[in-house]
């Protein structure tokens, strides 16, 4: 058996950053789309790219660069900002992760 924790960061008592988002990111840099990351996801591309704003103003950093569509299309793209801060969340939900099921066996088993 194992636990599994719903985990995010809070600035001013307000969420900024979960599972949902550190997902968000990852698919936009993937897709190079925030469009594409929201349907992956079933989400609107309007909650899509309110999620993306309401992090980098909570966070005060830009995550997503854009480009407007037109004849070569447009796209977005992950700022180097952003895959840091989303190595550094893996890393740490790896840590999180590992630390309670540790205990949680040291307890149950």
């Amino acid at each position: 058996m194992n636990v599994k924790l719903r985990l995010w960061i809070e600035k001013d008592n307000k969420p900024v950053f979960g599972d949902g988002r550190y997902e968000l990111l990852r698919l936009i840099g993937k897709n190079g789309s925030i469009n594409k990351a929201a349907k992956e996801l079933k989400m609107s591309y309007r909650k899509a790219w309110g999620d993306v704003k309401l992090m980098e103003q909570r966070l005060g950093v830009k995550l997503v660069e854009t480009k407007t569509g037109g004849k070569s299309g447009g796209g977005a793209k992950l700022t180097p900002e952003a895959h840091e801060f989303l190595e550094k969340y893996d890393e740490f939900r790896r840590d999180v992760d590992g630390m309670i099921n540790d205990k949680f066996r040291g307890v149950f088993d």
